[in-house]
């Protein structure tokens, strides 16, 4: 049986003020009497009942969503908890003001507590609003945390989704490059489609987990982009740069490819001389910062109409929105003297 230590001392502590408050309305009724009597007897009696019904709820089984025994055991652990509480804590408060000479000229005969104690009403109606208050507590808590593994798995869930549109897409790009080589040199042709069997197997690897090293998704664009470089030849540079120390960071998978890809569509292809690609990732302050930039054309200018065009952008911000909500960012903007730079800011 574990026991939550920290979560009892605090329902000791919201007990106590419980207390407090009963025994301060009580006082306000009869001001012309010690404080301190009403104090002693209502903490004692308090606490007494909380022991009770608090610790002794783990000897039952109890509910899952309350942690509190269900059915009759329930009910007479609270009626047990309040009898216990008002002899037991009347009992202790009696003593200590007797002791301590709390009572000063109110002291009651031996016997008789009806000015001074809390009486039986007042007990069983503060027992019974005190054991609804931590069980109400504690089904809140349950359905809090029911709320956020919901929320947690709608979001792995759509993040999954974005996924399976993103790799296809990807793909289909890969195949039309092929299928243009195809027709213009067959040997290499057949290069880049070994070079695109390797990066398939390597895709499907890290598919089967939402985040991965960030090696690996640097491995993964060295592929891609050798497979590009086969197509496009010397009119096709990039250099990719990563510190040790960022290589095991998790992100992602396929967060930059669907970048790389529109840095070669519309910036490198259009352009006659192409150009280069600098892929690269550090550290700032507490943000991971990923960066894609290229020497081509700039910002492309997309129709309305060609939605598609700006497919993977849309599906980056929907990632990092789904997996880190407003603590990513994904910015576009143009580079001297020409081209276009992407970066990616993510928690470190």
């Amino acid at each position: 049986m574990t026991i939550d230590w920290v979560g009892k001392l605090q329902n000791l502590l919201h007990t106590i003020a419980f207390c407090l408050a009963i025994a301060t309305l009580r006082y306000a009724f009869t001001p012309d009497r010690p404080y301190a009597p009403p104090v002693a007897h209502s903490l004692a009696i308090g606490i007494v009942i909380w022991a009770v019904i608090d610790l002794g709820r783990h000897f039952f089984a109890s509910a899952r969503e309350t942690g509190w025994p269900v059915g009759i055991p329930g009910v007479l652990l609270v009626a047990g908890g309040i009898v216990a509480g008002y002899f037991i804590g009347s009992t202790i408060g009696d003593t200590l003001c007797r002791a301590f000479g709390w009572y000063g000229a109110f002291a009651p005969e031996t016997g008789q507590h009806a000015d001074l104690r809390a009486s039986v009403v007042i007990t069983a109606l503060a027992g019974i609003a005190g054991s609804y208050y931590f069980y109400a507590k504690n089904k809140g808590a349950y359905l809090e945390r029911k709320m956020g593994e919901a929320r947690q798995h709608a979001n792995e869930s759509r993040l999954k989704l974005l996924e399976t549109q993103l790799e296809p897409h990807m793909l289909f790009n890969t195949l039309a490059n092929l299928r243009v080589l195809i027709g213009v040199d067959p040997a290499r042709a057949q290069t880049m489609l070994d070079h695109m069997i390797a990066y398939l197997r390597a895709t499907l690897n890290a598919s089967r987990a939402a985040n991965h090293a960030l090696q690996l998704e640097f491995d993964r664009l060295r592929d891609y982009l050798e497979l590009m470089a086969i197509r496009m030849g010397p009119r096709l540079q990039f250099t990719l740069d990563l510190p040790a120390e960022l290589a095991q960071h998790k992100v992602p998978a396929l967060l930059l490819q669907p970048l790389v890809e529109n840095s070669i569509q519309h910036g490198l292809e259009p352009k006659v001389t192409g150009g280069t690609i600098a892929v690269s990732a550090r550290a700032e302050g507490g943000s991971l910062v990923l960066t894609v930039e290229d020497t081509g054309t700039g910002l492309p200018v997309i129709p309305a109409e060609a939605g598609t065009q700006s497919f993977g952008l849309t599906q980056i911000r929907e990632r990092l929105a789904t997996a880190y909500g407003d603590a990513a960012s994904l910015d576009i903007s143009s580079t001297d003297p020409q081209g276009t730079r992407a970066t990616i800011r993510l928690p470190l």
